[in-house]
Formats: C-alpha cells, structure tokens, sequence
C-alpha cells in the first residue's frame, strides 16, 4: 500500500519529511518552494488516491501559480503538527 493512498498516512509522510528537513536547517523559504515544487509534480504525475487528493487536485489545476504557492503552504501548515518528529 502506498502512503498516497490514505489521507492520514500522506500528512503523517509529510510531517515526517517537514520536519526533517527543519531539523537539518534548511531555511522556510525553501521548504516553500518545494512544497510548491512537489505539489506540480503529483498534480502531473500522479493520480489522486483518495477524496482529499481529487479536491487538492482538482484546485491546483485551476488554480494561478500564486494560488498554487498558496495551496502548498497550506499543506505545510496542515502537516506541521503531524509525523513522528
């Protein structure tokens, strides 16, 4: 089982990763980046697994690419708190 394929194991995966990567210092801004970076690869690249991934999925593609940098910081709010730190 992949861990897009349930909601809460995604967000437990990239709370995990967010804080990895705060750990080794790497600076908000280029956390931000890949956020956005990662959200256009599996809005290409990947079919949504669940109902949230179809939602996220369905508002990146109408969304600017302001909105898009929006929509991934967004998702780093919401796992901020998630993962096994």
């Amino acid at each position: 089982m992949s861990v897009l394929d349930n909601w809460e194991q995604w967000k437990d995966f990239l709370g995990d990763r967010l804080h990895h990567a705060q750990n080794e210092g790497m600076e908000q801004s280029t956390i931000n980046d890949l956020a956005y970076q990662i959200g256009g690869y599996l809005a290409k690249q990947v079919d949504p697994k669940n109902e949230q991934e179809k939602v996220l999925a369905d508002l990146w593609s109408v969304a600017t690419p302001e909105e898009q940098h929006a929509i991934a910081n967004m998702m780093l709010k919401l796992v901020q708190n998630d993962g096994t730190r």
